[in-house]
């Protein structure tokens, strides 16, 4: 079977390229690209010379199929976007399942991720975040996410276009006005620049500079409000109905939620003994 190759390419600074990712596309018999004049520029930097097709948002249902023919009749495929990673808010995932059901190799040439580059440089929690693409324009869609975003706890990052930078930090300023946001703008390029203040501070300055470039926010997730104490008596339960003695189900639960054993273990007595008294006495 032959193999497709989902190539991270730069998202700026063509130098941000690995010798597998040269070697790859050297190799290959056909490259897919998000737009060949874009990636045109990074293979002449690297004097690659080989067939290139266009794959994208408008016309992925078509091409899918084709592509997987050519991996079928025998050719090796390589998958660039215009920058960055292939599937992450950019083509890619169809072709990979298609690929994959179609019983051929499919593996990633890692390399730059705008998310992980913002994120890195953003100053702000990296442990655990969500990536959440680009910011619906307008209406419903937006009112839903910046409600989703109201209790999530992790950092949060997604993209946004530059004329729409002002109006997304007017939201942000009337929901989370408390919590730091780092802009990230021309990722490894000669004019990259972060900021990281509070929505109302970021917002006056883009306003006085207005917006250019490539943008990438980072926002911080909403403060611990402590343990989930209804969240911790339930996996408790779970843990007891799985068979584990009430004791160590509290402790487990505790453990994992941060909050009291003792109070758990209570909760738990409780529960059984309105449920059933008898049994209760017995544990």
């Amino acid at each position: 079977m032959s193999t497709l190759y989902l190539c991270a390419s730069p998202i700026g600074n063509l130098e941000d390229v690995s010798l597998r990712l040269i070697r790859t596309l050297k190799e290959v018999s056909l490259i897919a690209c998000e737009d060949t004049r874009t990636s045109a520029t990074l293979l002449a930097r690297y004097d690659i010379h080989k067939p290139l097709t266009a794959y994208h948002d408008h016309n992925k249902a078509r091409e899918t199929d084709r592509l997987v023919d050519h991996l079928t009749a025998g050719g090796d495929l390589a998958l660039l976007t215009d920058a960055g990673m292939p599937s992450v808010s950019d083509p890619g995932y169809e072709l990979c399942r298609a690929a994959q059901a179609a019983g051929h190799t499919v593996t990633v040439i890692p390399g730059p991720s705008a998310v992980l580059t913002a994120l890195v440089l953003s100053g702000l929690p990296t442990d655990r975040f969500v990536f959440d693409g680009f910011l619906p324009k307008s209406g419903k869609a937006r009112r839903q996410r910046l409600a989703e975003w109201e209790k999530e706890p992790r950092t949060i990052v997604f993209f946004e276009a530059p004329h729409r930078v002002l109006a997304s930090l007017s939201d942000l300023q009337a929901h989370f006005p408390d919590r730091e946001v780092a802009i990230c703008r021309e990722l490894t390029k000669r004019f990259e620049e972060v900021r990281r203040d509070k929505p109302e501070k970021l917002l006056a300055h883009f306003t006085a500079n207005p917006p250019r470039g490539e943008f990438v926010f980072v926002m911080a997730g909403a403060a611990d409000e402590g343990p989930d104490d209804d969240a911790a008596l339930a996996y408790a339960a779970d843990l007891l109905a799985d068979g584990m003695r009430t004791k160590e189900a509290a402790k487990t639960a505790a453990d994992r939620f941060g909050t009291s054993s003792r109070a758990l273990y209570q909760g738990l007595l409780a529960t059984k003994q309105a449920a059933a008294p008898e049994k209760a006495s017995e544990d």
